[in-house]
């Protein structure tokens, strides 16, 4: 995989919406996605997603506009669980 960009995304901690918990390239985004793998973090990849939040600081909430790009990886995590659950 040739990571060049990565965000990490977290929900809840006190705020009821999605904030930026980590981003980077180059070697920053490669330990992001490593860091994910090693807690079995779903790992969902989209450039244009990444290219759109990636300006955006650590615990910076996540705007209006952004959440359609969240709307996609809400719609692909719940793809995986639903399978997951079939595969039981």
């Amino acid at each position: 995989m040739d990571i060049k960009k990565a965000v990490a995304l977290a929900y809840g901690d006190n705020t009821s919406t999605f904030k930026i918990a980590a981003s980077g390239k180059d070697k920053i985004a490669f330990e992001i996605i490593q860091k994910a793998k090693e807690y079995n973090i779903p790992i969902f990849q989209n450039k244009e997603i990444v290219d759109s939040i990636i300006s955006l600081n650590i615990d910076d909430i996540l705007s209006t506009e952004s959440y359609l790009c969240v709307a996609k990886i809400l719609l692909w995590l719940n793809d995986i669980e639903n399978n997951a659950q079939l595969s039981k």
